[in-house]
């Protein structure tokens, strides 16, 4: 119990780190509204253009839904783990980090988690009300919410893995500009943050199906959005969630034992 009162304090400290920048809430919200309206007509165009009812399966409605809340599920996955690691490793901070008493992965995933849920709260959720007041035929509520909730929670733990894999990379390059950038477009577009997975050409559709960036944010947004509301198909998906969670983090904690050994501070 101590052990995991420690860990909800930082957890608390993030997510009041989060939502005390009111400013930046404000903006981002407004900004998520703009984005909503260009994306609409955007896509209304892309629609009118090939002259179909759905394209890939896809309605322009559930087109629209899926670009919008994806992108902002990227909003509220965009944590910076990697520069973090990044710049304390250049910094040398990385030293005093690793001399605290909790272990350096747990500390900074309870600070991620407190930022996810701060931008869950104020960025998610208000886009997620707007959108179903304005295609409210398409939205259901129903138990697709509560397992949405629980992969989203997962999708957010493999995204946190794969950002700490490429930021322990930095303890080899020591420079993380480029590969986070590189990161950043992978994740983007094999995930289907930026366009839907269903309009992908088959053969990258089927590789991307065996790798884990699908997992981070059309799993849980196909969840959302599925009409039909069945349970097992949810439990199958989020089971293939939890393989990928284990196994990445298996593997994060084999890669940053082996490199922490290979960190050097200032040439020493």
């Amino acid at each position: 119990m101590k052990r995991m009162s420690k860990y909800l304090v930082l957890v608390k400290a993030s997510i009041k780190e989060t939502l005390e920048y009111r400013l930046s809430l404000y903006v981002t919200l407004f900004g998520n509204i703009i984005y909503l309206i260009i994306t609409y007509y955007l896509w209304t165009a892309i629609f009118a253009s090939a002259d179909k009812a759905e394209i890939n399966g896809m309605t322009l409605s559930s087109t629209i839904i899926y670009v919008v809340l994806g992108a902002t599920i990227g909003n509220c996955l965009e944590v910076y783990v990697v520069w973090d690691i990044g710049r304390n490793i250049q910094s040398g901070q990385i030293i005093l980090d690793l001399l605290k008493p909790m272990k350096y992965r747990q500390f900074m995933l309870n600070q991620v988690t407190g930022k996810v849920i701060g931008k869950f709260l104020t960025n998610f959720i208000p886009v997620y009300i707007v959108t179903f007041f304005l295609i409210k035929d398409y939205l259901v509520i129903g138990p697709n919410v509560l397992f949405f909730i629980i992969s989203f929670a997962i999708g957010a733990l493999i995204n946190y893995y794969l950002n700490f894999i490429i930021g322990t990379i930095c303890i080899y390059t020591e420079s993380i500009w480029g590969i986070n950038i590189m990161k950043t477009v992978v994740i983007s577009l094999l995930s289907g943050m930026t366009i839907p997975i269903s309009f992908f050409p088959p053969a990258l559709k089927r590789v991307v199906e065996f790798l884990p960036f699908q997992s981070i944010c059309n799993v849980p947004l196909t969840i959302l959005l599925d009409r039909d509301n069945e349970v097992k198909q949810y439990l199958i998906y989020i089971g293939i969630q939890l393989i990928w969670a284990l196994a990445l983090m298996l593997f994060t904690e084999f890669l940053w034992n082996k490199s922490i050994k290979k960190i050097t501070v200032n040439g020493g």
